[in-house]
């Protein structure tokens, strides 16, 4: 191969690194505090950087670390071009940066298009110009109903719970679809594109890889009077991309426009669309190459521990990966639900929908109703066929450790306005799936800082601390480490073939260059025969020539392990 070849074949692989990439992701204020303040912060994902390159990931993704007033963890955002002093400084975030790309650690951070924080510089400005004013066209501001005006325009929800409307002091309202505290910018307001553009740029600049897309099929709206009823909203067809406030076909002119600016850098920036949609037709769109160029494939997030769930899940969104020309993504925890070793250690869902901490609670959280053992037996098996599978990883802060979630937070300790709100983020809200990190067994806060944890760390932490899974080799990090070190090796073309294991419960299938994976969801072991001498690794440990119930085994030819 000459060195042109040579460099254009590597420019290439450069470019498409995000195929295959195994992500992490981190939420700042939970990882590790560095100034000991009680909140994590970006010197404190430098201190770490050693721990992400011995992990074995490709690149980290980080909730926003931006400028807010935390009334959602940080997606109310009040500088898109800043950090949050409490996290740090721009040239911390320099110095991170440079950190990770030095251990080969690709960055991506998260970008919150559909609102801003009521602290923006754009809202107040809104609030202070009154009706009528220029600077209330960036968000979307429509007098009330009734005789006076006070009653809200429409009877809509928003996520969190509460009306989407609120009033400002002259008797406007303005849309919010989650907090009060997170306005809906308008997206038809060319002002609002325009700075989008400059914050993509801004960030790509400073040498971040790629972007996390927060409800990416939100934007662009038809508020075109008369604004419909919330039964009538309810009733329409969310696949047509003609929807009202969801998922519009006009949202991809947007991204056409990002990806122009993505493609302006060597190697292109990429994108992943946060896109809870309808149909796999209509997440293509966002995964297109024209576009953002990857979609978040949460099937797995409602799916239960169960071998006809995962294949069917796994064969679709192949399917619909080839389809599109993108690389699939595959996610079983992040910082929206509860934690997966938590989901598998609870009654089946059996096609409910994901809330079901409810009943979870009133049984008394951790200590009764979860079969604790079997939900990481479960959750490590899960994961291990993940890391087999063609296309993207995406793996949350934690889990790696095999950590539950926490039920167990009072109402006073709590942050997440879903919980007092009312909406039904698994009966919990979702401050459980966010308490700091265990570092280390001992410590006022278990190795996170010096000054204790913003979130309550339960006693039964110490057990998953990094320091004690580190020195065990059985360990939930240990198994991480290893599987992540040789994925690399297994990761050879973006397809895969199912073999027959002649059981309903046990899957197993095979990659390109002959690795394979084998899935033993049952209870009974399944015997592997004379390719038990192969397993390179195992998420529970073989039975002689069998592979235990709820565990996965990788199997490579001798020549692949070298």
């Amino acid at each position: 191969m000459t060195d042109a070849l040579l460099a254009e074949t590597r420019t290439a692989e450069d470019a498409a690194w995000w195929r295959q990439a195994a992500v992490y992701q981190i939420y700042p204020r939970s990882f590790a505090d560095a100034n000991g303040d009680g909140i994590g912060d970006i010197p404190g994902i430098v201190s770490r950087a050693d721990y992400l390159h011995d992990l074995g990931i490709d690149a980290v993704w980080l909730s926003p670390f931006y400028p807010s007033a935390l009334a959602d963890g940080g997606y109310d955002v009040a500088d898109y071009r800043g950090v949050d002093p409490r996290l740090g400084t721009l040239a911390d975030f320099d110095d991170m940066v440079e950190a990770l790309h030095s251990r080969e650690i690709r960055v991506i951070v998260d970008i919150v298009p559909n609102h801003s924080s009521d602290q923006h510089e754009w809202f107040q400005e809104a609030l202070a110009a009154g009706r009528g004013s220029a600077a209330r066209e960036r968000y979307i501001f429509r007098e009330g109903t009734g005789p006076d005006g006070s009653e809200p325009p429409t009877d809509w929800d928003s996520v969190f719970g509460g009306s989407a409307w609120e009033r400002v002091p002259d008797g406007q309202w303005y849309l919010h679809n989650f907090a009060v505290e997170q306005p809906d910018l308008n997206w038809d307001h060319p002002e609002v594109r325009a700075d989008f553009l400059k914050t993509l740029r801004f960030w790509s600049d400073r040498g971040v890889d790629g972007f996390r897309i927060d409800v990416a099929h939100m934007l662009t709206k038809d508020l075109s009077e008369p604004l419909p009823s919330r039964a009538e909203l309810d009733a329409m067809d969310r696949t047509s991309g003609t929807h009202p406030m969801v998922d519009r076909d006009d949202v991809h002119e947007i991204y056409a426009e990002w990806r122009a600016v993505f493609n302006e850098y060597d190697p292109p920036r990429t994108a992943v669309a946060e896109a809870w949609v309808e149909t796999p037709e209509r997440r293509a769109k966002y995964a297109s190459a024209e576009g953002l160029g990857q979609a978040f494939n949460f099937d797995l997030l409602v799916a239960d521990f169960d071998a006809a769930q995962f294949r069917s899940i796994i064969a679709d969104n192949l399917q619909q990966a080839q389809a599109t020309g993108s690389s699939t993504t595959w996610v079983l925890s992040n910082h929206d639900v509860t934690r997966h070793a938590t989901r598998y250690g609870l009654p089946p869902l059996n096609g409910r929908p994901v809330k079901q901490g409810t009943e979870w609670v009133k049984a008394g959280g951790p200590a009764e109703g979860l079969d604790r053992e079997g939900g990481l037996r479960r959750a490590r098996a899960a994961t291990l066929l993940l890391l087999g599978l063609p296309g993207s990883t995406y793996l949350y802060q934690g889990e790696e450790l095999g950590l539950h979630e926490v039920a167990q937070i009072t109402p006073e300790q709590r942050q997440d306005p879903g919980f007092f709100r009312g909406a039904d983020f698994d009966g919990l809200g979702r401050d459980g799936c966010r308490v700091p990190l265990p570092w280390t067994a001992a410590g006022s806060s278990h190795g996170f800082g010096a000054a204790g944890a913003h979130l309550p760390q339960p006693e039964w932490f110490a057990q998953y601390a990094v320091d004690v899974e580190a020195a065990d080799p059985a360990s939930t990090l240990s198994l991480y480490r290893e599987a992540l070190g040789l994925r690399h090796l297994l990761q050879t073309g973006e397809t895969l073939e199912w073999i027959d294991t002649g059981r309903a419960d046990v899957l197993r299938f095979a990659r390109p260059n002959g690795w394979q994976v084998v899935s033993n969801f049952g209870a009974e072991p399944f015997d592997l025969g004379a390719d038990a001498a192969d397993v390179v690794l195992a998420s529970s440990p073989l039975e002689g020539s069998a592979l235990p119930g709820e565990a996965t085994a990788w199997i490579a030819p001798a020549e692949l392990i070298g």
